[in-house]
């Protein structure tokens, strides 16, 4: 996908104007993975907002990014 970092190393996604200040465009960490279900364990879109993340509207990233924030999400590998 267009919003993954490239293989090597996952560097903080840059803030992209529109965006509530502070927050990066995309919550991808590059620990990807949607094994056991639609939802994906490193930033906890599903496999639809991860497809679509990139044409959706601020105001439908906001709504992700609020519903993610509040399970936890992203995680990253420690």
């Amino acid at each position: 996908m267009s919003d993954r970092p490239e293989a090597g190393g996952a560097s903080p996604a840059p803030v992209t104007p529109g965006t509530p200040a502070g927050r990066p465009d995309t919550p991808c960490v590059a620990v990807c993975s949607t094994t056991f279900d639609e939802v994906c364990r490193g930033c906890g879109r599903t496999v639809a907002e991860v497809a679509h993340w990139v044409s959706m509207s601020a105001d439908a990233k906001e709504l992700v990014w609020q519903r993610i924030l509040a399970q936890g999400y992203p995680r990253r590998n420690k």
